[in-house]
């Protein structure tokens, strides 16, 4: 089976490939859901949150306030820390289990989104690595759309190694500029490589 890294910037088109991808009948896992799996209620890294950044991070119903969470995080980069150190080992778990669980089944390809793939060093378990990217400018823009203030964008852009780091060490590029059909077909050649 190959397993591909789908990595890239904040805003930059990761979630618009994996649905791509996902259109195209290839497992897809996106470590974004998974990082809401592992704080539910009851999981052990929601209580091990709520004890790094006080009780008013997770609400009366006993879920994690994400937004406070990400106020919180953002600011001071040793929480943040702290923070993945929390829950990017068992989201890791999650998506190596899936993949295995994948390989047992037989699939020929799989696809995990992993925004900071470099960043945690989960590049040795894949055999290929793509990078989504775009303009500065496109992104900004996106991010704005989401409703993000100048501040959060910084703050999480800060947060993760430049595009261009993530470029040079990925194995293609897909750039998402253009228009979804000039997309998919960029995934279309690179798949066929593959």
């Amino acid at each position: 089976m190959t397993v591909i890294g789908l990595t890239g910037g904040i805003g930059m088109g990761k979630s618009t490939a994996a649905e791509l991808l996902a259109r195209q009948d290839i497992p897809v896992i996106d470590t974004d859901v998974l990082a809401r799996r592992v704080v539910e209620p009851g999981q052990p890294a929601l209580t091990e949150i709520q004890e790094l950044f006080g009780r008013q991070v997770v609400d009366a119903d006993g879920q994690l306030r994400r937004e406070e969470v990400a106020r919180l995080a953002f600011a001071d980069d040793g929480r943040r820390r702290q923070l993945e150190a929390i829950v990017h080992p068992r989201i890791r778990d999650l998506w190596l289990a899936q993949v295995d669980g994948w390989r047992r089944e037989g699939k020929r390809t799989a696809v995990v989104v992993i925004p900071l793939l470099f960043e945690t060093g989960a590049a040795t378990e894949f055999d290929s690595i793509i990078c989504v990217a775009c303009s500065s400018a496109s992104q900004w823009q996106r991010l704005v759309a989401r409703g993000w203030s100048r501040e959060q964008i910084e703050q999480r852009i800060a947060a993760q190694w430049p595009a261009q780091k993530k470029i040079d060490l990925s194995n293609y590029v897909v750039w998402t500029e253009p228009a979804i059909d000039i997309h998919a077909a960029q995934w279309q050649r690179i798949l066929e490589h593959l």
